[in-house]
């Protein structure tokens, strides 16, 4: 792909490093969107988890212009939320997420994790149903900071979770990365904790 500095490759792991980010989001978007018409020539609908954070930014962006994709048969998912912050807040990952891509595109559905549920354990049971309703194609996501995938800090992350989706605290590095990234002014405002899917729920993807 267009400037590419090089791939390395771990096991069953391809890595490819580019030049900056954005060159770097619009490859993610160009695998993405190959990955989704392959899915799309081999069955009618497909099912797409999504992530919320500024290093999705350009894949994002490449992904609200795309004209090829047909939305309409994608049922879209978004992986964590914070607790505590209110529906409005704009710091929502649900919020963030409408903004940058679900309003933008026809999708099928749109499935979002609600993190100010009264019954929080209930809520999980909710959206994991939902989730296990069908085999989940294809997710789009980053690292962190501290290593994590969605919300799932290494302090609590588990290979071996049984439950799809569930609270966790969210160790300073991780908080800190919020402040970093702009969305907060301090620490002392980012929340300490969030429902998200866990590392089972989201690999392998196919169920």
């Amino acid at each position: 792909m267009k400037n590419e500095i090089r791939t390395i490759q771990v096991d069953s792991l391809r890595v490819r490093v580019y030049e900056t980010r954005r060159e770097m989001g619009i490859a993610a978007y160009e695998l993405y969107k190959q990955h989704v018409a392959g899915l799309l020539a081999e069955q009618q609908k497909i099912r797409s988890i999504f992530a919320a954070a500024h290093s999705q930014d350009d894949f994002l962006t490449a992904l609200a212009a795309d004209q090829e994709i047909d939305f309409t048969r994608i049922t879209a998912f978004h992986m964590d939320e914070y607790m505590g912050l209110g529906k409005e807040a704009p710091q929502n990952f649900g919020n963030f997420l409408r903004k940058a891509i679900f309003s933008k595109k026809p999708f099928e559905q749109v499935h979002y994790v609600n993190s100010d549920a009264e019954d929080i354990g209930a809520e999980c049971i909710r959206y994991e149903a939902l989730l296990r309703e069908s085999p989940l194609d294809i997710v789009s996501m980053g690292i962190g900071e501290n290593g994590h995938v969605a919300f799932n800090d290494p302090h609590e992350a588990k290979f071996t979770e049984t439950a799809w989706v569930r609270e966790t605290t969210l160790d300073r590095v991780c908080r800190q990365q919020q402040v970093n990234d702009g969305e907060f002014e301090s620490l002392e405002q980012v929340p300490e904790s969030a429902l998200t899917l866990t590392i089972p729920a989201l690999s392998p993807v196919k169920k």
